[in-house]
């Protein structure tokens, strides 16, 4: 695969399924043997975790979430991602109730992707960020 092609891959995960929810592409995009090496200690780390992580923990606190992408970067078989999550906290999230506060959630994500399919995945979320702008 290309780099732009790889790139393509990455938003169009982005955009299908963060932002509109389409669960079909976690198996198009996702190799079965996916690693999300940044999962939480003790969670699944495979397309499992990706699907619980979206459908039951942020989708249901943040059900508008769009997703922007600020730049890409492509090296080889991995795509760099600076994007953010914008959206409005109407739902519980990590035990805070719904405040109906606009949130930006500030995202850094490298994907390895192999045969046009993520097999590894890092992240750096900003949680701290995201918490205060709900309590603040």
């Amino acid at each position: 695969m290309t780099a732009e092609q790889n790139k393509a891959i990455v938003i169009r995960f982005n955009k299908e399924y963060i932002e509109d929810g389409n669960v079909n592409i976690v198996y198009e995009t996702l190799a079965p043997d996916f690693i999300n090496q940044t999962a939480p200690a003790g969670s699944p780390q495979g397309q499992d975790g990706v699907i619980y992580f979206f459908d039951h923990i942020l989708k249901p606190a943040f059900h508008d979430l769009k997703v922007v992408i600020h730049d890409q970067i492509a090296d080889g078989d991995k795509v760099t991602t600076r994007k953010s999550f914008h959206a409005t906290h109407r739902g519980e999230f990590f035990g805070v109730p719904a405040t109906g506060k606009n949130v930006v959630m500030d995202v850094i994500d490298i994907i390895r992707l192999r045969n046009g399919k993520y097999v590894e995945h890092w992240g750096i979320l900003d949680m701290q960020r995201v918490m205060a702008q709900i309590t603040g």
